[in-house]
C-alpha cells in the first residue's frame, strides 16, 4: 500500500489524546524527536488544526508551524507591536480541508476568477498560482500527498473565487480517504485525558 512507511511512523509514535471544547486534540511524539498536533471535530470528524514542531539543528525544540488550519500568533513584525503590524489587508494564505478535498484559501484577493491560473510543477511535486496582473505569486506542496508517495494529478485540481477569497481544492485520492478513515478509527482507540489534564501538549 502507497501510505505503509508513513503508517508505520504514525503507528510507532507516542499518542495522547484530549478532548476539550468540542474536539478531540492528538499529540504525537515520533522518535526523532519531532511532534505532530492534531485538532478534530468532535460532530463531523474533519480535521480541523494540524501543526508541527521539529527539533532545530542544535537539538533543541523549534516553533510550531501550522500545516492545516489557521495560526493564531500575533501578526506583529517587530518588537513595537502597536508600530508596525502586518497589514491586514495583505493576502492571507492558509489551508482548511474538507472531508473529501485539500483546500486552500487565500484571502483578501479581490481579483476576478480569469486573472488566476493555477497550476502543478511536476519538477518539485508543487502548485503554483500565478496571476496574469502579477499581483500575486504562490508555490505550495501537499505534504499528504508526499508522505503518502502518490503522484500529483492536474484533473484533481479546482478552483473558484468569491468574495475576495480564492479557494483552490485538490480532490484526495481514494487512498488517502481510505487512510485518514483508517486512521480516525485508531484515534476514537485512544484514551482520552479529561478536559484539565495538560499532558496532550496542543496548545
Amino acid at each position: 500500500m502507497a501510505a505503509e512507511s508513513w503508517k508505520d511512523v504514525l503507528k510507532s509514535a507516542r499518542k495522547t489524546a484530549l478532548i476539550h471544547d468540542d474536539k478531540r486534540k492528538v499529540h504525537y511524539l515520533f522518535t526523532d524527536g519531532s511532534e505532530m498536533a492534531e485538532e478534530y471535530d468532535l460532530r463531523t470528524d474533519e480535521l480541523i488544526l494540524r501543526k508541527w514542531r521539529r527539533r532545530s539543528t542544535l537539538g533543541g525544540q523549534g516553533p510550531w508551524e501550522v500545516e492545516v488550519g489557521e495560526s493564531h500568533s500575533p501578526q506583529v513584525l517587530s518588537g513595537e507591536p502597536d508600530l508596525l503590524k502586518e497589514n491586514i489587508s495583505n493576502p492571507i494564505f492558509m489551508r482548511k480541508d474538507t472531508k473529501t478535498s485539500f483546500q486552500w484559501r487565500v484571502r483578501n484577493l479581490p481579483y476576478p476568477k480569469e486573472v488566476y491560473t493555477i497550476s502543478l510543477e511536476a519538477a518539485d511535486r508543487s502548485c503554483v498560482i500565478r496571476t496574469s496582473n502579477k499581483k500575486y505569486y504562490k508555490k505550495f506542496i501537499v505534504p499528504d500527498l508526499d508522505r503518502c508517495k502518490l503522484p500529483l494529478e492536474s484533473s484533481a485540481l479546482t478552483y473558484t473565487h468569491a468574495n475576495n477569497t480564492l479557494i483552490v481544492s485538490y480532490k484526495k485520492p481514494k487512498e488517502i480517504l481510505d487512510f485518514e478513515q483508517e486512521l480516525l478509527k485508531e484515534l476514537k482507540k485512544l484514551k482520552a485525558t479529561k478536559e484539565d489534564d495538560n499532558d496532550c501538549r496542543t496548545q
